[in-house]
């Protein structure tokens, strides 16, 4: 546990020296709390199964800092008209995701009986992620105006990067016992316990960091002069297989762990 908040707390000194450096700079800034509903595109359940992608969803809280080039601090003025400067932000982010994971589709079906069936049936997870990262926020509308209230609403589209510390848990309900001795009761850390169709190894619930791929889009809703609602639809797309301790080897296993996160937030200006 030590070692994985060492992780965040790390990056996260360094992303606080570049916000740091870009307060000298005199640029003003807001910040937000985010949260919604996460739906986990992992190893478990059946591809393009919208039963997996609904079974499997849980969900998400973060906190965001924005540096607005569009205004300085301190001058209380707009800053040089340069195009960068009204449309685009700079996002820093520390955030949270968790998701309970189940196998559903066909191969867990009532009407199978198989022994692979109850062992599909009986695997159970859990992906539990830390974030800390940036991303480059542009509003094709202009920022000066929708600060100064013109517009109502100021859509965005973003791209990031963020590092990940991963805490994956693997549960089996099935435990594998000799039917002859009635008194085996099995080992619950059997590998026989998982899937016979899947590589030795596959079932991995070690903790772990990684990096990811961050997109969204999204619209601010003006509520005040210095608050916003923001929505924000996002994509994050991670390098490695291993965020939900399950990474098996069959045909169906055609790329790494990603998530789609709806985040409803609350924006307050600070200068």
């Amino acid at each position: 546990m030590i070692q994985n908040i060492k992780k965040i707390v790390i990056p996260f000194i360094l992303l606080l020296s570049i916000q740091v450096g870009y307060s000298q700079l005199g640029f003003s800034h807001e910040i937000g709390i985010i949260a919604g509903p996460v739906i986990y595109q992992s190893d478990f359940g059946v591809r393009s199964d919208l039963e997996t992608n609904v079974g499997n969803s849980g969900i998400g809280l973060g906190l965001v800092h924005y540096i607005n080039f569009a205004y300085r601090a301190d001058c209380n003025c707009y800053t040089t008209d340069k195009y960068f400067n009204d449309h685009f932000k700079l996002r820093s982010e520390l955030s949270w995701n968790k998701t309970a994971l189940s196998h559903f589709g066909k191969w867990v079906d009532p009407d199978r009986d198989s022994d692979n069936a109850d062992r599909l049936r009986g695997h159970t997870g859990e992906a539990q992620n830390w974030d800390i990262g940036m991303q480059l926020e542009f509003f094709p509308r202009s920022i000066r105006a929708f600060a100064a209230g013109v517009n109502k609403f100021a859509p965005f589209v973003s791209l990031g990067a963020h590092y990940v510390s991963y805490r994956p848990e693997t549960f089996t309900d099935y435990v594998s016992a000799d039917p002859l001795n009635p008194n085996d009761i099995g080992n619950p850390d059997d590998p026989n316990n998982f899937y016979s169709g899947w590589d030795p190894g596959s079932v991995n619930d070690m903790s772990g960091s990684t990096w990811s791929i961050v997109s969204s889009v999204g619209t601010r809703y003006k509520l005040s002069v210095l608050s916003d609602f923001m929505v924000d639809l996002r994509f994050q797309y991670y390098f490695t297989d291993w965020t939900d301790g399950l990474n098996h080897q069959l045909e169906s296993n055609k790329s790494n762990d990603w998530m789609v996160w709806l985040n409803f937030g609350y924006i307050y200006y600070l200068d």
